[in-house]
């Protein structure tokens, strides 16, 4: 037990001092069990004599009891809880203490974010963001990190990442994505949170200008209102990022996720994705290409990266396992112009010196093997077929209330609600919860008001029977809160 004596008084009076302050301060909550006599004396050299006095002392102030055959324990009598207050009144102050820094002010004033819900799981999990489990990943992922830590040299691994990892990750990207690039132009980050705000702290200053999608997604936003940029939201339809809306100037950062849009699941066009390269270098703007589950397409091939087209060397290509394999692995990697490279690599050293070495050998390994790729291969088509669940449910259960723009891409789509309010759907999510059904409102992803209604309905966590079963509650749901004899005729 460590216990300091202030050498002011009698020993006995400074050990009583030491063991109350531990316990004010709460080192020794209620209910700890104190060493005996003996044993708190040959510790601190003491004589056993200066111990019993010292516990009898705090026995009086009723800070210590003593249990018959069990020790000396922590009270909770009336003077420990008055001897408490200085130590709440501390943790009062601390509460209100001002914001250090203008970082933290602007981190005060953001919303709270949930990434998981606390409750237990639904039997029927729609939200979206969830991965496909496959057992075969997960022994041949075992396997791979068993061989990774006999064949790791267990130092620090380099910060822009261990370089079979880059060179698997620049093959891969020239094979599915159309990504030209070389090995020394990845990094490996700790997936594609932290691969943009390595992008926010090299690419913006204060205030200054940052477009994103609207909607998008959330963390991004808060990222950037924490780095203090100037957040302007640029509205996406069918086609993707409405890039004539773009503003006219002070643009630093194009946030961007064009090969299937989140949350809506847009696809941009060509057209589109050719006016926006054009667009950064008429104004000196960088892009931030987040491909989140770019590598999964069901009809027709896979659509080219932004990044394939750019020739200017504008766009800073962001990819993350966390979709194709899972997200407890936080892996991803950021492709970089040349000329930002150095500025990247530092500002990535000083973040976490790098990520972890094990998970990227075996990562390596994995992609090395094959079994990267097999696993893809499977995973789309599993895919494939639940997304084809999913539709068949909606159009079976849900089509009077529930509008599907089908993308043919990603893991979840959006089930639009039209003419529903903001309130109606948050309703019917609690409801769908209580009977088994987890579904979220699209509604909190958008900025602009009057946004359309709608729910995010993943389908990479269920079965196709599940998915089936899933759509019939919820239809079942969707009546509920909108019966048939509320609905009015179209004028």
């Amino acid at each position: 037990m460590f216990l300091e004596l202030d050498g002011n008084g009698d020993l006995y009076t400074q050990l009583a001092r030491a063991l109350r302050r531990a316990i004010v301060e709460g080192r020794m909550p209620v209910g700890t069990r104190l060493p005996s006599t003996r044993a708190l004396a040959q510790d601190l050299s003491l004589s056993r004599n200066t111990v019993l006095t010292a516990y009898e002392m705090l026995h009086v102030e009723q800070l210590l009891e003593s249990r018959t055959g069990a020790g000396t324990f922590v009270a909770a009598g009336p003077s420990a809880v008055k001897s408490a207050m200085p130590r709440a009144a501390a943790d009062a102050a601390d509460a209100t203490v001002a914001a250090p820094s203008r970082y933290a002010a602007r981190l005060r004033k953001l919303a709270p974010l949930r990434l998981r819900s606390p409750a237990p799981a639904p039997r029927y999990e729609l939200q979206y963001g969830e991965p496909i489990v496959d057992l075969r990943l997960a022994t041949a992922w075992r396997r791979a990190l068993g061989r990774a830590v006999t064949r790791s040299d267990l130092r620090y691994a380099p910060a822009a990442g261990l370089p079979e990892l880059r060179r698997a990750i620049s093959e891969h990207l020239a094979r599915r994505r159309g990504i030209t690039c070389a090995a020394d132009d990845v990094i490996v980050v700790s997936g594609a949170q932290q691969a943009v705000s390595l992008a926010l702290r090299v690419l913006v200053d204060e205030g200054d200008g940052v477009a994103i999608e609207d909607p998008g997604y959330p963390l991004i936003d808060r990222a950037l209102r924490a780095h203090g940029a100037s957040v302007r939201a640029v509205p996406v339809d069918a086609a993707g990022l409405v890039v004539a809306q773009l503003p006219a100037a002070g643009v630093r950062v194009v946030l961007v996720t064009p090969s299937h849009q989140f949350p809506t699941g847009a696809v941009m066009s060509l057209e589109r994705r050719r006016a926006l390269l054009a667009y950064a270098g008429r104004h000196g703007a960088w892009i931030v290409e987040d491909d989140y589950d770019g590598e999964f397409r069901f009809g027709g091939p896979l659509q080219p990266a932004l990044r394939s087209l750019d020739a200017a060397g504008r766009v800073l290509y962001v990819g993350s396992f966390s979709k194709v394999l899972f997200p407890a692995l936080r892996l991803g990697y950021l492709v970089v112009p040349r000329g930002l490279r150095d500025d990247l690599l530092r500002a990535k050293l000083l973040d976490d010196l790098g990520c972890p070495g094990l998970s990227q050998l075996a990562l390596a390994e994995l992609m090395a093997s094959g079994a990267f790729e097999r696993h893809l291969r499977h995973a789309t088509a599993e895919l494939k077929r639940r997304r084809a669940a999913l539709l068949a449910g909606l159009a079976a259960h849900c089509a009077r209330h529930v509008t599907v723009h089908d993308a043919g891409a990603g893991m979840h789509v959006v089930g639009w609600l039209r003419g529903w309010s903001e309130p109606e759907v948050e309703s019917l999510v609690g409801l769908a919860l209580e009977r088994g059904v987890g579904v979220q409102s699209i509604g909190p992803h958008f900025r602009r008001a009057n946004a359309p209604c709608g729910l995010l309905l993943g389908y990479a966590a269920a079965s196709a029977k599940q998915l089936g079963a899933a759509t019939a509650l919820l239809g079942a749901c969707l009546d509920e809160v909108r019966p048939r004899r509320a609905l009015r005729a179209p004028a």
